[in-house]
């Protein structure tokens, strides 16, 4: 399972490489919705802040 940290920069990264569309913007930062993540990774090599990690 992957989450996005508080490090998280609201850059958007995630959610434009993210397959299936699990990843919004919430608040001050992004969510993952854990029903739609297939756990890819893709999103992970995209962020430039390195705020989603394995949990």
């Amino acid at each position: 399972m992957y989450v996005i940290t508080d490090e998280c920069v609201a850059c958007g990264s995630c959610a434009e490489e993210c397959p299936e569309d699990a990843i919004s913007e919430a608040g001050d930062k992004y969510e993952i919705d854990q029903d739609k993540c297939v756990e890819c990774g893709s999103c992970v090599e995209v962020c430039p802040s390195d705020a989603i990690v394995e949990k």
